[in-house]
């Protein structure tokens, strides 16, 4: 166990180092910023999921995932900040392509609340397509929505990537990635990447599967007939959004990596994650703030919520970011941030000032609330509620 805590959360190394002992952490990382001061920064186990003897070291990088839908949506609600993109707008007003099939009435905020009604492709793309913007956005734009658009929500899951790169590409001219780096990540001074420069990727570990140690006489609670049905049946529309690239690309492939795919591929380390999180609410030592009080807003007010016709659970959605709920705990109702399938999760809570960000290699087969992350989660509430306790 590695790195150190500030006075008051202690309760996170305790709940960092359970993770190793109880519940099969490999290798991983957590950093929580406080009022843009760092209070936690933590990490152990190996850099490689399989067993390199590599130790996690502080600048150790991992795959986001879905984590990484929360750095794209900033890069378009810095856009509408600066006057550059109007959420109220049709996508089609910046992407005439798009106004085909039914879509032509789908606005900018349609695509951030999950509401566009195109979280699958009738027929998916290979790894080599998808890693092609071009060809991802060309795919999204002749597709049908499964729903009128604006109407009901879903989480695009894959398609999030080719609706917000396509949407940054024609307004500034750049790829999301690259507006993420000279916009976000510069400023910020936060490691993260949607798009891995060659020269830092001998830092991101390797990811794999792995499960929770079986607890002997422990319960097991047997998920609902419905929701296994939704994520087993290959003609779902919970399959399709996921298995909107097919096969699965191999993410420990450099050339996956490299490429830029908003909705799932972002490369960062906890701490990169973490201090992005605190950029958004607040100013961050030796770095810059992203977010207005009023974009802020805009992040953290609920745009969707209850049934979701692709997680098949309630879920809640602000512009862009997943809200505190069942799908998606987070630290108080107040908190906006985005998980990643099977394990990272980066979020902020302007009422605390917390900034939370946690990265592994051993990937779990849950898709919004992984238990090492949550239990992480609760040490930090439990943290903040005892200072506020002591304060009163």
């Amino acid at each position: 166990m590695n790195g150190a805590t500030a006075p008051g959360f202690e309760g996170v190394r305790t709940a960092f180092t359970r993770n190793f002992e109880e519940a099969g952490e490999r290798g991983a990382g957590v950093v929580v910023y406080q009022d843009g001061r760092e209070v936690v920064n933590l990490y152990a186990g190996t850099r490689d999921v399989d067993g390199d003897a590599t130790p996690w070291g502080p600048g150790t990088a991992q795959i986001l995932r879905s984590a990484t839908k929360g750095v794209a949506a900033a890069a378009l609600l810095l856009l509408h900040q600066r006057g550059e993109l109007d959420l109220d707008a049709p996508v089609g007003a910046y992407w005439p392509e798009f106004k085909a099939r039914g879509k032509e009435d789908t606005l900018v905020r349609d695509v951030l609340a999950h509401r566009a009604g195109v979280p699958a492709l009738d027929r998916p793309l290979t790894p080599a397509e998808a890693a092609d913007p071009e060809r991802g956005a060309a795919a999204v734009a002749a597709q049908a929505p499964f729903w009128a658009p604006g109407t009901d929500h879903g989480y695009h899951a894959q398609t999030f990537s080719w609706l917000t790169g396509e949407l940054v590409r024609r307004v500034t001219g750049r790829s999301l990635g690259t507006f993420v780096a000279e916009e976000i990540a510069g400023p910020a001074r936060a490691e993260v990447w949607i798009g891995l420069p060659d020269a830092q990727a001998h830092r991101a570990g390797r990811v794999g599967p792995t499960e929770a140690p079986v607890v002997p006489g422990a319960p097991r609670a047997k998920p609902k007939r419905a929701l296994v049905e939704a994520y087993t049946n290959p003609e779902s529309l919970t399959r399709r959004a996921f298995d909107s690239i097919t096969p699965a690309p191999d993410e420990n492939d450099p050339a996956y990596r490299a490429a830029e795919l908003p909705g799932s591929n972002g490369i960062g380390t906890a701490e990169g994650l973490a201090r992005f999180y605190a950029s958004l609410i607040g100013e961050v030592e030796g770095g810059h703030r992203l977010f207005t009080p009023e974009t802020m807003r805009l992040a953290r007010t609920e745009a969707s919520s209850g049934p979701d016709r692709v997680l098949a659970v309630p879920s809640r959605f602000g512009l862009g970011y997943m809200l505190h709920g069942i799908a998606s705990p987070l630290l108080t109702p107040h908190s906006f941030g985005h998980p990643g399938r099977g394990g990272a999760l980066g979020f902020a809570d302007p009422e605390t000032g917390i900034a939370f960000g946690y990265v592994t290699n051993g990937m779990r087969q849950g898709v919004t609330a992984d238990p090492r992350a949550q239990a992480l989660v609760r040490a930090v509430r439990e943290a903040t509620l005892t200072a506020a306790a002591a304060r009163s």
